[in-house]
C-alpha cells in the first residue's frame, strides 16, 4: 500500500484543514475546520475551525486497538463530536448558539483486508477506484445545496459590476451565516459541530475491497473550480482523474496557481482566493 498525503494551508490565516492518520487502526481521513461567524480565538490567537479539526484529529489519532474494539466508524464520529463540544464548552462557547460553533467536515475510512468501512460528514469526499479504471464516489457532498445559493448571488455581484473580493464576501455573508442556522437539520447539512443531532445525519457504510486500486479522500480546497458562465463540470472526476495521471501534490499545485491568477475570484467564483487542500491518496498493492 503506497499513501500520498497533504494539508497544505490556502489563503486563511490558519490552515483549518487537518490529517488524520492512525496507523495501528489503519484509519484515514480528512477534516475541513469552518469559523464560528461570532468570532473566537483561542490562547494562541487559533480560530474556531483550526480548533474543531485538530480536537477531532487528535481523539482519533490518539485511539488504540482496545478502544475500538465494539466500535464502528459511527461510533467513534460520535465520540470525536462529543469530544468536541467538551472542549467549546471548556473554552465557554454557548452551544445553543449555532453561530458561536467551531464546527468540521469529515471523511473517514479504516482499512481492512477485504473491505473498507467509512464514515462522512458534510463536504469531505471519498472517492473508489476500480482495476478497470472505473470511478465510484462512496459520499455526497452534502453542503452542495447550499453553497449554490450563496455562489448565485457572488455571481450576480460580479455582473452588476462589484470587482473586490471583499466586497462579493460582503454580500453573501448574510446567506452563510442564515445557513449557519441549518446545521444538522433537514432543512440544511450535515457537519460536526457539538450537536448531538449530529448522530442522525452521519452517512456510514462498508465496501468490499474486490478490484479496489485505491482510495481518494479529500476536502473541498481540492475541488477543481468551474468558470463563470461555463459548462458545469463532473467535480469528481475531473478532480480523480487529474491525481491519477500525475499525484496529489501536483494536482495541488496547478490548483493553487489558477487560483494566484484570479485573486478576486471573478473567473472562477468562489469564496476565498485559496481554500486549504488536504488529501490521502491510497493505492493498493
Amino acid at each position: 500500500m503506497h499513501v500520498e498525503k497533504l494539508s497544505l494551508p490556502g489563503s486563511g490565516e490558519w490552515n483549518e484543514d487537518a490529517l488524520v492518520e492512525n496507523e495501528q487502526l489503519h484509519l484515514f481521513g480528512v477534516l475541513d475546520g469552518a469559523t464560528s461567524l461570532h468570532p473566537f480565538r483561542g490562547p494562541n490567537n487559533e480560530t474556531g475551525g483550526y480548533l474543531a479539526s485538530q480536537v477531532i484529529k487528535q481523539y482519533l489519532e490518539s485511539l488504540l486497538a482496545e478502544d475500538v474494539a465494539d466500535l464502528d466508524l459511527k461510533q467513534l464520529v460520535i465520540q470525536a463530536n462529543i469530544r468536541l463540544r467538551e472542549k467549546m464548552e471548556a473554552a465557554g462557547i454557548h452551544t445553543s448558539d449555532k453561530a458561536a460553533l467551531w464546527t468540521s467536515s469529515l471523511a473517514l475510512i479504516r482499512i481492512e483486508d477485504n473491505y473498507i468501512d467509512y464514515a462522512q460528514v458534510g463536504d469531505c469526499m471519498i472517492v473508489a477506484v476500480y482495476q478497470d479504471g472505473s470511478l465510484r464516489t462512496i459520499s455526497r457532498d452534502q453542503v452542495a445545496h447550499i453553497d449554490l445559493e450563496s455562489k448565485h448571488i457572488w455571481e450576480q455581484g460580479i455582473e452588476k459590476g462589484i470587482v473586490k473580493r471583499e466586497d462579493l464576501w460582503e454580500l453573501v455573508k448574510p446567506i452563510i451565516l442564515q445557513n449557519k442556522s441549518k446545521m444538522n437539520t433537514m432543512a440544511g447539512y450535515s457537519v460536526m459541530s457539538g450537536e448531538p443531532h449530529l448522530a442522525e445525519f452521519i452517512e456510514y457504510g462498508r465496501i468490499n475491497r474486490i478490484q479496489l486500486k485505491s482510495l481518494l479522500l479529500v476536502t473541498d480546497g481540492l475541488f477543481p473550480h468551474t468558470e463563470r458562465g461555463g459548462e458545469p463540470i463532473d467535480v469528481i472526476q475531473e478532480l480523480t482523474t487529474s491525481i491519477t495521471n500525475s499525484t496529489l501534490a501536483d494536482y495541488a499545485d496547478w490548483l493553487f496557481n489558477l487560483e494566484l491568477n484570479d485573486k478576486d475570484c471573478q473567473r472562477y467564483p468562489r469564496f476565498k482566493v485559496s481554500d486549504d487542500k488536504t488529501g490521502i491518496w491510497i493505492q493498493f498493492e
